[in-house]
């Protein structure tokens, strides 16, 4: 396929937009002026010519629009296009984001406003936490955000505190927000797949912060030693960190301020139901408990006595600003309106669905993978392909030929204390015929690796892009294209 640059046909024209009536050289510094060329770089395209275009390369990949997408501890559900509608709103779509900060303004924009009081409000109380911040913009960056807090917390108390403990079943931004905070990490090993308490306080003493935990975690399985590990932090003051990735298993059940956790990040382009996957943006809402209350970033929506709302910027213990603005508000009102639409009763079921499909395709396919912990998971469970490895046929071989079946590749290698690791999430939107499918195609693709292994390597067959040298990818990546 033809870049959208090798297309181009000098003079070749599209769609003109309309043309301003005034002369608005004026508004616009001289710097950014090209200098008279009249060229801008890019393609001389018709309008038919583009539509093709750009058909033709959403026909190339894949989406949770058109294929099965179990991408383990990414929960690839589908996204409902209503919530599209309603962030295309022009009450919403055309406000200015500076629009609150002026003075008397904020009545143009109280309906933004409520959205994100509401959006906290919902959020408080679906997790237990006392308050909530919607400004980080995506999973890693509400990370980051809820380390920091942990920071300020322990600077304020005057602690002394070095250290992270992560379990070694991690997500891999875990260690990583600890690290570029400022802290030490220390890696924890899992007992039976998760935390064991003892081990958790052998590694605990003064200079420990805090502890980061996905629950249920990313071997899909429930952390049930919570009240034992809480207790034990709490012995050194230690902070319990919630990685919200997996919160799509336990909404309505369980909610993590109650059982002790102290700070948690969400992610509204997973759990409630906005794009992600290259369809972002994405949102990292950050939730504490009251001792962290006074930290949360700026602004912060207030409402008042007579029903109005306002940014209030006076939390002089506040960690400051953390994102442009308001976060990205477009994936909040998505997942606000998704939140109102379900209800509670329905945000119970989607966690029903989630958990019933995970353990129905694992128990149909643990006779023909090894399941390393195979007891009855939540959302999600892990696989191991060690004996198809033996042979030949690895992880990655299996994954590819998933591929040529039209459905995305689940996690690889992920988590790292799993050999030849395939992490599969189903969500709770995809129907039993699907989930059959895969697990027909699945048992064919291993049935064929014992029989024809170089089938199975050599996929995928059927695709444009086949094997891709990752490594090449990685360490000389060129981004640019000679136009």
């Amino acid at each position: 396929m033809k870049t959208v640059f090798a297309k181009s046909r000098p003079g070749r024209e599209g769609v003109w937009p309309e043309q301003p009536t005034q002369d608005v050289s004026a508004y616009i510094d001289p710097a950014l002026l090209r200098g008279g060329t009249g060229t801008t770089g890019l393609p001389d395209l018709s309008e038919l010519d583009t539509v093709r275009h750009f058909t033709e390369l959403s026909r190339k990949n894949f989406g949770v629009d058109s294929n099965f997408y179990p991408l383990g501890s990414c929960t690839m559900k589908y996204n409902p296009k209503f919530t599209e509608y309603v962030a295309a709103l022009p009450g919403f779509a055309g406000l200015h984001p500076v629009l609150p900060q002026l003075k008397g303004a904020g009545r143009f924009c109280q309906g933004a406003l409520e959205v994100m009081h509401e959006s906290e409000r919902l959020l408080c109380e679906i997790t237990g936490m006392a308050g909530f911040t919607l400004h980080p913009m995506a999973g890693a960056h509400g990370e980051l955000t809820g380390v920091m807090l942990i920071a300020a917390y322990h600077r304020d108390k005057g602690n002394k505190k070095t250290k992270i403990i992560c379990p070694d079943s991690a997500h891999g931004t875990n260690p990583a927000s600890a690290a570029l905070a400022g802290y030490e990490v220390v890696t924890i090993e899992s007992k039976d797949g998760l935390v064991d308490p003892a081990v958790l306080r052998a590694a605990l003493d003064d200079e420990v912060a805090a502890l980061m935990m996905t629950c249920p975690n990313t071997l899909g399985l429930f952390e049930r030693h919570l009240p034992e590990i809480v207790a034990a932090l709490k012995e050194v003051d230690a902070l319990l960190y919630y990685d919200g990735a997996n919160l799509n298993a336990i909404m309505g059940k369980m909610r993590v301020g109650d059982a002790g956790f102290d700070v948690v990040h969400l992610n509204l382009h997973k759990t409630f139901g906005t794009p992600h996957g290259g369809g972002g943006p994405g949102s990292g809402p950050v939730g504490v408990s009251q001792r962290l209350l006074d930290y949360l970033p700026i602004s912060r929506v207030v409402k008042l006595e007579d029903g109005q709302y306002f940014l209030d910027y006076d939390y002089p213990k506040s960690i400051g600003y953390v994102a442009p603005f308001y976060g990205n508000f477009g994936v909040v009102l998505k997942a606000y309106a998704y939140m109102l639409r379900l209800g509670r009763e329905g945000l119970i079921r989607v966690s029903e669905n989630a958990v019933l499909s995970a353990n129905y395709l694992r128990k149909r396919l643990e006779e023909y993978l090894e399941i390393p912990y195979n007891r009855t998971c939540m959302h999600e469970f892990v696989a191991s392909a060690v004996q198809q490895a033996a042979k030949g046929v690895r992880a990655l071989d299996i994954a590819k030929a998933l591929l040529d079946k039209g459905t995305h590749a689940p996690t690889i290698y992920f988590p790292l204390i799993v050999k030849e690791c395939i992490m599969v999430e189903p969500t709770e939107t995809e129907s039993k015929e699907t989930l059959d499918r895969f697990v027909d195609d699945l048992i064919e693709i291993l049935t064929r690796a014992e029989s024809d292994p170089a089938s199975v390597q050599a996929a995928p067959t059927t695709l444009p892009v086949t094997r891709l040298d990752e490594t090449l990818a990685a360490r000389g990546m060129v981004l640019t294209d000679d136009m």
